[in-house]
């Protein structure tokens, strides 16, 4: 029996995604303690010791399933297994990118932070929804296509809206890293350096695991800035992270845009393809552009 349905919206969708992403977290928590892990070949750095593990595995799964499912003409792109399914849009390219288990070295090490999971949805060049849980609380941070906001939704479904405090100076904040201070250049390291020390920041923390949770913390207005070293980074842990920044007024500036003054200049693009940066990326909030630009002496 042929039943016509009606349109989907961007309601739809990101109902969908949220739901993709419960799902997802709720068989990475399953295996929590009980995993199977092996060790692969990362996608965008071969030489770089990297894991896969039965829950990275059993959530692909989870959102593959759906997305065909429900979404059986758009393209895929995900990490495990290098998976990639063309889009079969007439008139538009819209492509999911998924992350299963952002956080696999911190889920194998049975960490109670930095584990997370990430869909992303990117039509003719846009982020236009995203979604990130955090397995160890269940909140999910994220945005629908058509929507200009973001929310953190908890365990039990209340949202409440993300927004960056412009009034904020970077002086009272921290400034959060992924690698030992030491790794950094020596322009970073005074980005880092506390405000009475002659830096520019409060202080700062270091934390591995999942990427996604670690910008969360930008996102909740934790910390003020976080600072990537130079490397290759895939699409299905960029888009996402891109996307919520995006609506935020977060910006990704490669360290030198701030010598010249340049406001519009972002680090990254949106591709489905792995993107390599040879210097450091700064990622604070658009009103932040000065103080950091001062700071390196511009």
């Amino acid at each position: 029996m042929n039943q016509t349905l009606g349109r989907i919206n961007g309601h739809l969708i990101g109902l969908a995604m949220k739901e993709m992403v419960r799902r997802a977290i709720g068989v990475i928590d399953a295996q929590r303690f009980f995993f199977e892990a092996k060790e692969k070949v990362a996608d965008h750095q071969p030489t770089k010791q990297d894991f896969v593990t039965s829950a990275d595995l059993a959530a692909q799964k989870v959102y593959v399933k759906l997305i065909r499912e429900s979404f059986p003409d758009y393209g895929i792109v995900a990490e495990e297994d290098h998976l990639s399914v063309d889009c079969k849009m007439p008139d538009s390219v819209l492509m999911f990118t998924v992350d299963p288990l952002d956080g696999t070295k911190a889920f194998i090490r049975g960490q109670s932070h930095g584990v997370g999971t990430m869909i992303s949805l990117v039509q003719d060049g846009q982020v236009v929804a995203a979604y990130i849980g955090d397995v160890m609380t269940r909140e999910i941070y994220g945005y629908r296509p058509g929507s200009e906001k973001v929310h953190r939704i908890t365990s039990n479904g209340r949202a409440a809206r993300l927004k960056i405090d412009e009034t904020r100076s970077l002086a009272d904040q921290y400034v959060l890293l992924r690698d030992d201070p030491d790794l950094y250049s020596e322009q970073a390291q005074k980005l880092m350096r506390r405000k009475k020390e002659g830096g520019l920041v409060k202080g700062m923390e270091v934390t591995g695991g999942s990427i996604g949770i670690h910008m969360a913390r930008l996102w909740k207005g934790e910390v003020g800035m976080t600072i990537f070293r130079p490397g290759p980074n895939t699409p299905w842990d960029l888009m996402p992270i891109l996307g919520i920044s995006e609506m935020l007024g977060i910006r990704f500036y490669p360290i030198s845009a701030f010598v010249v003054n340049a406001y519009g200049r972002n680090a990254y693009v949106v591709s489905p393809d792995i993107q390599s940066v040879d210097e450091e990326v700064v990622v604070i909030h658009i009103s932040r552009f000065d103080e950091v630009a001062d700071a390196l002496g511009r």
